[in-house]
This record gives C-alpha cells, structure tokens and sequence, in this order.
C-alpha cells in the first residue's frame, strides 16, 4: 500500500478521535459553559448531522479540484475548527465549530476513500479502504480513552487542542505526499451523471446494508459504558478497557476484511452477518456473566467493523462510475447509521425496556440487514 494512504488515516484518527470523544466530555462542557447536560448533548447530534449532509455537499464542491488540493482544505477547515473550539467561551460558537468540522471531516473521509482506491490498482480498493478506515478504529482503541483521560486531568479544551494537534502533522504530511491529480486518474463525469449512479438498485442495496450494519455496531457502542457497569456489573474503571477491546476488535476485523472486500460480499455475507447476528443476541443474553460479556466484546468489534468496512469497500466498486461521489455516498450511509442507531438504543432505554436493550435493537438492525440482503439485486453482466 502507498506510504500516503497511512497518512490518510492519520487524519482520519484525528477526525474519529474528535467525533467520539465528546461521550466523556459532555457533562465538564455542560459545567464551563452554563448549560444543561442534554443541551450539550446536542454537540454530538450536531456533528452526526454534519457528517451526514457534509460529504456529498462537500464532494460536489470540491469534484473538480485535484484530491490533494481538497483534503488540504478540509482538513485545515477541520483544524481550525477545533482551535476555535478550544478557545471560545460561548456555548453557540462551540456548537457552530462542531456543525463546520463534521462538514470538513465528511468532505476529507469522502474525498479521502475515493482517493485512497485511485492510488491503487483497481482489483485493490478493499485493501485500501481498509487502511483508511483503520484510523477510525485506531480512535476508538487509543484516541478516545486519550481523550477522556485529558479531560479529566486538564480539561476539556485539552482534548480539543489534542486533535488540532494530531491533525497538523497530518496536515504538513499531505501536502508532501498526496499525489496531485484527481483521485480517478482523469477527467470526473458531471455531477447528474454521478448522481444518477443512485437510481441502481445495486448501489441503493449495499448502502442500505452499511447504514443497517453501522447502526447496529453504534447503537451498542453509545451504551456500552452503561451496559458495563449496570448490567456486567463492572465497575467504572472497567469501563476504557472494554471500549479498547472493541476497537482492538474493530481494528483486527477492518485488516482482515480488506482483502474480503477485493474478493465480493458473497464470502462476507451471510456467513459474517449470521455470526454478528449470533453474536449481538448472545451479548443481550449473556451480559449479566462479566467474563462472557468482556470476551464477546472484541469479537463483536471484529464482525461489526469488518462487515461494515467490507460493505464500504462495495460501495466504492459499485459506484465506480461516480469516481467522485462514490466515497461521499459511503460515508453518508456509514454517518445515517451511526445517528439512527444511538436514537433507536436510546429509545428503547426512555421507554424503560433496560440496559440490555440497545444489544437487542442491534440484533434486530442485523437481522434487518439479513433480509435486506436476501433480496440482492441481480446483476447478471457483472455477478458478484
């Protein structure tokens, strides 16, 4: 894999280490900054929702300028961004930084995967898929613990400055080594004809999956903590280490499905999603037994992310023809999932159905995706 695509990722640990970290932050920033704790909740919200409208607006805007040129301005915005956060005493002006900075992270993510698969041969994007998406779960396993633990020493505005300052080196590193080109080695076809890569049902299928799959894997990992010390039984403490093993997991299964992904969705599903599909139920069941539940955890964190990444690596081939927006549909699709599948966690949470019940609404997500891809759209020119 080219030197440039780790550097990629790079910036993508600093942007999944921002956009999960405020979990553990929220209730310091609700303190400093004279507001309720569900109204400092809404920073999160705010960012998922960015994410989401951020990467095909920020595709389309920047599908004519060369990838590097665009990930620079992304990843600056994204920089700033947290600077500004850092600083301001002004609940309004932090909520704002966090809207601009899921714009700029959507736009690099989006401009990143369809940059990522140009720099290698065309049977290979799995692969370099998976190097990318390696620095979202290399966030969850040291950026966001780091995070909390900052917070907790120095402050919230310490894991602020921590990201703009993982990001700059990022930066300089970019700018060195990211090709010039576009990303897809010519000119891009217009917007309405990428665009209308979304009439397929073919594309339409796989994003469905990865919206199904990445909301069930956020559903449980928003209450894990929870999960942990009210239904394991665990004490607190517990809690960074069970949320490492998950990414350790996440990480190992993002590798691994890689070279799946170069291969079809034919050997990941539906042997994968039967065993992620086992596996949420037998955490739902076995949650009360601290040693099952501890060992499930990474084991779920490999199935989740590596049927997820797999399902990314799709999106892209399915959407060769849309070489600029193919990335900015995934990433949308992974970003629907993660806001729809905490709502649906917490829902069940409010409606007092108990600790264990965000690990069923992930069985049931799977189990959806299940049935979704029972109904695989025939290709008959191009079987997969």
């Amino acid at each position: 894999m080219p030197f440039a695509l780790y550097l990629l990722g790079l910036a993508v640990f600093a942007q999944g280490t921002s956009e999960f970290m405020l979990s553990g932050l929220v209730p310091d920033i609700a303190r400093d900054l004279g507001v309720s704790v569900p109204t400092a909740g809404t920073l999160t919200s705010a960012f998922a929702v960015g994410m989401v409208v951020g990467a095909p607006a920020a595709a389309l805007l920047g599908r004519r300028r060369p990838s590097r040129q665009s990930l620079l301005v992304f990843l600056g915005v994204f920089l700033a961004a947290h600077v500004v956060g850092a600083l301001t005493s002004d609940f309004s002006v932090l909520l704002a930084t966090r809207v601009v900075a899921a714009l700029a992270n959507a736009g690099f993510l989006a401009v990143g995967l369809t940059a990522a698969t140009g720099m290698v041969a065309p049977d290979a994007k799995g692969r370099a898929t998976a190097v990318l998406l390696g620095g979202t779960t290399l966030a969850c396993v040291a950026g966001v613990p780091a995070g909390a633990v900052l917070g907790q020493l120095l402050g919230w505005r310490s894991a602020f400055w921590a990201v703009a300052l993982v990001s700059a080196p990022a930066l300089a590193a970019i700018a060195r080594s990211v090709p010039r080109g576009p990303a897809a080695g010519g000119p891009a076809p217009d917007a309405g004809t990428e665009l209308r890569a979304l009439r397929r049902p073919r594309l339409l299928w796989v994003l469905c999956l990865a919206a199904l799959v990445n909301g069930a894997t956020f559903c449980t990992f928003t209450y894990l903590a929870p999960l942990v010390t009210q239904v394991c039984g665990l004490g607190a403490g517990w809690v960074p280490g069970v949320l490492a093993l998950f990414g350790a997991g996440a990480f190992a299964g993002v590798t691994a499905a890689g070279r799946l992904a170069d291969r079809g969705v034919r050997p990941v599903l539906p042997l994968a999603g039967a065993a992620l599909l086992a596996g949420w139920t037998a955490l739902a069941l076995a949650a009360g037994l601290p040693g099952v539940a501890v060992a499930l955890v990474p084991v779920l964190g490999l199935l989740a992310f590596g049927v997820g990444s797999t399902l990314v690596a799709r999106v892209l081939y399915e959407a060769a023809d849309a070489p600029s927006l193919g990335g900015a549909f995934a990433t949308s699709a992974l970003n629907v999932g993660a806001a729809l599948g905490p709502v649906l966690g917490g829902a069940a949470l409010d409606g007092g159905l108990g600790h264990r019940s965000p690990v069923w609404v992930s069985a049931l997500l799977v189990a959806a995706a299940g049935a979704v891809a029972r109904c695989r759209p025939r290709r008959p020119e191009q079987p997969v």
